[in-house]
């Protein structure tokens, strides 16, 4: 089942276009990547529809059976309520004068549930594989980078969302630590049946978790389709050129 959908979305800032005529959705249970370079319009295209921008969006997005572009402030907020958002640095995310616990008992809120109790904030934090004692009790600067990403990506499914948007959720953290946030992810699609929507520029990282890849350029859409095809056999010169560029970096190519 589609949970959210993206039709020929178009965004603006003034008199620039960012992004242009860019489709993709993202199903119950499945990951859908959005990859490209630094500046191709993918955080503009996943975050300007739920009002997270200075962009100003038309076209179509769908979460459910409600469309998000036009909508006033006040109609969008109950319906962001509905989404979880990872973003790239969880130190600025995070609210520095507020504990772990009192931050976790905020997000599960936001959609009118009841307040966790301690039991219930341990068993989130169970769910993210954040076992650290005191974790609840601490300040977010008192915590490493891969263990502030565990307590965001707490946060976000704390009320338990239909689509989490993790927009470079892994950027910032080292190889080991950035390998086992995207299998917390996967496991979170697989058991939560949730539906993610990843925002990265590395395609290893899409590769391990997307059944779906979308590939941005410049704020527009060059090839959309299933991972293992899209990565596999990329079929657009861009593609396979980000294609050719990680392999290289990894040192599978001369």
């Amino acid at each position: 089942m589609t949970l959210y959908a993206v039709e020929r979305l178009r965004v603006r800032i003034g008199d620039r276009s960012l992004v242009e005529d860019v489709s993709f959705s993202v199903e119950a249970g499945r990951c859908t990547a959005l990859v490209g370079a630094s500046g191709s319009g993918k955080s503009m295209s996943c975050l300007t529809p739920f009002g997270l921008s200075r962009g100003i969006a038309s076209g179509s997005a769908r979460l459910g059976e409600r469309e998000l572009i036009g909508l006033p402030e006040v109609a969008l907020r109950p319906l962001r309520a509905r989404v979880g958002f990872v973003f790239q640095n969880p130190l600025s995310a995070l609210t520095p004068h507020l504990t772990i616990g009192q931050q976790l008992v905020e997000a599960a809120m936001q959609t009118g549930g009841p307040r966790l109790d301690e039991r219930a904030l341990e068993q989130l934090l169970d769910q993210v594989g954040l076992h650290k004692p005191g974790v609840l009790r601490s300040y977010p600067h008192r915590l490493s980078g891969g263990e502030r990403q565990r307590v965001l990506i707490a946060a976000a499914i704390a009320h338990g969302p239909d689509l989490v948007i993790a927009d470079e959720p892994t950027s910032a953290l080292d190889a080991i630590v950035q390998a086992r946030i995207v299998t917390l992810l996967r496991r979170l699609v697989a058991e939560e049946r949730m539906a993610l929507l990843f925002i990265t520029h590395d395609l290893a990282l899409a590769a391990g978790l997307a059944q779906r890849v979308a590939v941005l350029r410049a704020g527009r859409l060059v090839e959309i389709g299933p991972a293992a095809q899209v990565l596999g056999a990329p079929r657009a010169p861009y593609t396979r050129s980000l294609v050719a560029a990680q392999l290289a970096l990894e040192g599978r190519l001369p």
